[in-house]
């Protein structure tokens, strides 16, 4: 059936046009039900027993949103309780054309195949679409076409009902006035408030409620708190006649009663106007596009030096702040004067979910309360829970819904991830026929896993054996973290977000949930495991004859630790499939290592620290640095030629859209201070590639240093620039300068890297494994995916420095005075960088305190030196300091150091008498009978400081 709609419209050049547009209609367009025998359908998505607990309707139920619901409940929608729905043709029209975020969310839901969302196409179906009547809104034709198709749909299921219980369709609709003609044409019609709070098993469904009007009356002032926005067609007027101002709005950390808006001007030039008070400020949340206005020149003001801090009462009282306000007006009299204005309009939002806590009302049984954002730039937000005493001391988030102009504060609703948890296994889970489909059965090779002590997110575990034809058999297995995580569903995007697993001290920031970090994807011992496996053929020089890539099941035999694994090696007694396959690895990686090495690979050198933490207190009770085995090694260098041998494969098979990882060359500038370092010693450096700057560092030693190389090897560290992800398609330089390596990406690690999961995805869909999706072949979001990564990758090292550091502080904090031994690391004009071996610890001692004359300082930047007084200080200069926990500025604690020898008079401190003896840990009886694996009062806690 064709429906035509005929019309003119004057073109640009001024001449009219007349403009056909066609409609096709059709009969046959499935209703999507299980229940339903009319239609022809080939697939359903619509279960026949539709059924949810709820005190409003007792019957089995499919669930119509109308588009305001859609729009304001998305996080409703998308709790996996929320099943069996259909969104019309129409509400997805007009929700792509209102809001693109809310858009993609939707298109999520209804890929969700769980979630049982069935689009249905009213606007082509012959019995459904309505035509527009003259007089009538575009928003009042939709909402009948919303009607029509829910008693389409009533009737239709009436006729074609097979069970018992009459199947029925709930419209759900918060505008009175669609409510009221949908209750006149006899349809079950209800507010989604009204439902969602009718579901009994599921009460903490209310706190996602996005707050209606009829809500935030009850909640609101009835005093006017702020001016009116202006439409956005008076703002457009004003901004093209030059009476408003477009701008960013900056809101002010130190003080909530003042903003910035920052004007984008032509070129580069850009305009700052101030706005200072509640009322000027009208609503406007940190990075909204705003309209201002220019108050006139007499009103203009200074940006305040008070600190002001909203404090959160609950009633909309503004006494105090109106006396607040008055105390910037008067200091702004004293000081040069800035542009001021008033915002008037909001052009655009910037409102998303903001992480905080809660603020529980003092007032008891109240379901109201504030919620205070982690970023002081973001007002407070009026939420209403019933969860309050949960939620209590929780970092929680909270969207805003709205912020009227009698509000103090905007409406908001807590939301949080629960979609992220509805794709995870079942429980109990075990490996099915179908997980074996295209998979190779390894369970009888001889795999066992070596990692740090209290390892429980196993990635990778390995095997060696010997073939009939002599050769060796090498296998890499590593956790199929891909099998668990689908691509675009809820899960993915929260592990693509994340980007990567933080590692702090004494806790594990995970980028998948716990269930696979630690359980299905960890490679434990003695359980069956889904695993990609890298499997190469090699002979006893290490030389790879073949390499083959399969998806497979593995039973590792054994989860070793370093220690354990390097014990096991050097027992000449044993000689188990285990032991014999561990020293078979560590012969190859020998030879591999001696290999990267010659083809240039640097050896660079790190120290790695490890606190003990108290079992009770969970405070470091020791700190020392971490000795290296030959299973570290071992471990690494299989690792490492995993990765190269993936990289080969997927670069060979995808050129345009592989994911590598490269490692650029320093500039030669960078080189500097390890050349002078080097120099004042008489050792020489040559930077000129890897190659020879590895075989520079081989050779560079000091007759009575012994520790020169290392550090040495820890200055060329700090030289390196930041190895990163990057996309084949979009860049040509692959090479990884630190490994000597033509390529080389991620692989070994999809438990606590992102990046590897795409690149078992890639790996999975080369060899036949798996098949592709398009955001996966496409270089520019693989490139966009790739500085994501980059930037988590970067923020998860200054926390895992941050985390050191405080734990650094209270392992010193109860220890008074120590003096130890270290070395110069760095001069500079008025202080020298000691580095304390012991801890991998390191400390500035300043000559210039303020507590102190300053002493005579001479800094010459070609050397470097430092001479203070009458001593000259050089790099790698051995010095005895003090160490101890500077706690007089509560905010900012610091490890202090102070020079003990050489000793310089009115410089030096003399060496403290005793040292207290170190806190040891406290055994009782009960934790003496325990057996534990790992018992808590000795859990080690690695950092690796070199990738800070």
């Amino acid at each position: 059936m064709l429906k035509s709609k005929t019309f003119v419209k004057k073109t640009r050049s001024g001449g009219v046009m007349k403009v056909v547009r066609e409609h096709y209609l059709r009969d046959d367009i499935w209703c999507g039900s299980e229940a339903c025998t009319e239609c022809k359908q080939e697939s359903t998505v619509l279960q026949r027993d539709a059924c949810i607990e709820s005190s409003l309707c007792t019957y089995p139920h499919y669930l119509l949103p109308d588009t305001n619901v859609v729009l304001h409940q998305i996080d409703v929608l998308e709790d996996p309780v929320i099943r069996n729905v259909i969104i019309l043709q129409t509400v997805l029209q007009e929700i792509r054309h209102r809001s693109a975020p809310i858009y993609k969310r939707l298109k999520d839901i209804i890929h969700e195949k769980e979630k049982h969302f069935y689009t249905f196409t009213n606007e082509h179906h012959r019995d459904t679409f309505i035509e527009r009547e003259p007089g009538e809104s575009a928003n009042d034709r939709n909402d009948r076409a919303i009607r029509a198709a829910a008693k389409w749909y009533s009737q239709h299921l009436k006729t074609s009902e097979s069970s018992q219980e009459e199947l029925k369709v709930v419209l759900l609709t918060n505008d009175l006035g669609n409510k009221q003609k949908a209750e006149e044409s006899g349809l079950l019609v209800h507010k989604c408030e009204d439902y969602i709070k009718s579901l009994i098993a599921n009460p903490e469904l209310v706190d996602r409620l996005a707050l209606s009007n009829d809500d935030r009356s009850e909640i609101t002032s009835s005093k006017v708190l702020f001016p009116e926005h202006l439409p956005l067609s008076r703002i457009q007027s004003g901004i093209k006649s030059g009476s408003f101002l477009q701008g960013t709005f900056r809101a002010s950390r130190d003080n909530y009663l003042e903003a910035t808006v920052f004007v984008q001007g032509e070129g580069e030039d850009s305009t700052e106007v101030l706005i200072q008070g509640l009322q000027h400020l009208n609503r406007a949340v940190h990075q909204d596009v705003v309209a201002v206005q220019l108050l006139p020149r007499n009103q203009w003001v200074a940006p305040c030096s008070l600190v002001l801090q909203d404090e959160g009462t609950a009633k909309d009282d503004n006494v105090e702040e109106e006396e607040e306000e008055k105390a910037l007006s008067i200091l702004a009299t004293e000081a040069a004067r800035k542009p001021t204005g008033k915002v008037v309009g909001i052009i655009k939002r910037n409102w998303r979910p903001f992480c905080g806590m809660l603020n529980v009302s003092q007032i008891k049984e109240s379901t109201r309360h504030l919620f205070t954002p982690a970023d002081r730039r973001i007002p407070r937000i009026r939420i209403e829970t019933r969860q309050a005493s949960t939620l209590a001391g929780q970092r929680i988030m909270v969207a805003i819904d709205g912020w009227p102009k009698d509000s103090r504060y905007p409406n908001g609703h807590f939301a949080f991830a629960q979609a992220v948890l509805s794709f995870l296994p079942k429980m109990p889970w075990a490996i099915t026929p179908e997980d074996m489909v295209r998979r190779e059965d390894l369970r009888h090779l001889t795999v066992c896993s070596v990692d740090p002590p209290g390892c429980t997110d196993i990635d990778d575990a390995l095997h060696c054996r010997e073939l009939e034809n002599g050769n060796l058999e090498v296998g890499v297995h590593i956790a199929d973290v891909s099998h668990f995580i689908r691509p675009g569903n809820a899960l993915d995007k929260e592990a693509a977000n994340r980007g990567t697993t933080v590692y702090l001290c004494g806790k594990r920031i995970d980028m998948v949930p716990e269930l696979l970090s630690s359980n299905l994807c960890s490679l434990r011992s003695n359980v069956e495991r889904l695993a990609f496996s890298c499997i190469w053929e090699m002979n006893h020089k290490a030389e790879i004859l073949k390499t083959r890539f399969t998806k497979s099941v593995i039973n590792s035999k054994a989860s070793l630790t370093y220690a354990e694994a390097q014990m096991r090696i050097d027992d000449t007694l044993k000689n188990d499939d285990i032991t014999n396959s561990l020293r078979g690895l560590n012969k190859l990686a020998k030879i591999l290592k001696r290999q990267r090495i010659e083809n240039g690979a640097l050896t660079l050198s790190s120290l790695e620290v490890r606190f003990h933490m108290d079992s009770e207190t969970h405070d470091p009770i020791d700190l020392q640095t971490k000795e290296l085995m030959e299973t570290n090694s071992m471990v690494e260098e299989f690792m490492l030629l995993a990765n190269i041998s993936v990289a080969q494969k997927i670069y060979e098979e995808f050129p345009e859209c592989a994911l590598l990882r490269k490692h650029p060359a320093p500039p030669p500038s960078n080189y500097d201070i390890l050349l002078k370092a080097a120099k004042s010693k008489d050792v020489e450096i040559h930077t000129d590639s890897a190659k020879a700057l590895a075989d520079s560092l081989d050779v560079a030693k000091v007759d009575g240093f012994p520790y020169f190389n290392t550090l040495l090897r820890i200055l060329a560290t700090r030289c390196m620039m930041q190895a990163v992800y990057f996309c084949s398609g979009m860049d040509s330089d692959f090479h990884h300068y630190g490994l000597a390596s033509p390529i080389y990406t991620h692989f070994t690690s999809p438990i606590r890297r992102y990046a590897d999961i795409i690149v078992h995805r890639l790996l999975a869909v080369a060899i036949g494994a798996d098949s592709t999706y398009p955001d996966l072949m496409d270089k520019h979001k693989q490139s966009a995916l790739c500085n994501n990564l980059n930037y988590r990758h970067k923020m998860s090292q200054y926390a895992q420095r941050a985390s050191v550091a405080f734990h650094t502080q209270l392992f010193f904090k109860n220890r008074g005075i120590l003096n130890e031994e270290g070395y110069v690391l760095f001069v500079r004009k008025n202080a020298i960088i000691v580095l304390i071996p012991k801890f991998g610890l390191e400390g500035t001692v300043f000559f210039d305190t303020k507590d102190k004359t300053a002493p005579s300082l001479a800094f010459d930047e070609e050397g470097p030196t430092l001479r203070v007084e009458q001593h000259s200080f050089h790099i790698f200069d051995k010095v005895k300091v003090t160490i101890s926990l500077d706690d007089s500025n509560i905010q900012h604690q610091k490890i202090r150091m102070a020079l003990i020898d050489p000793v310089i008079p009115g410089v030096s401190v003399p060496a403290p008498d005793l040292e207290p003896p170190a806190k040891k840990p406290k055994l009782t009886d009960d934790t003496e009978n325990k057996t534990v694996t790992q018992p808590a009062h000795q859990l080690i806690i690695q950092i690796k400081l070199h990738e800070f």
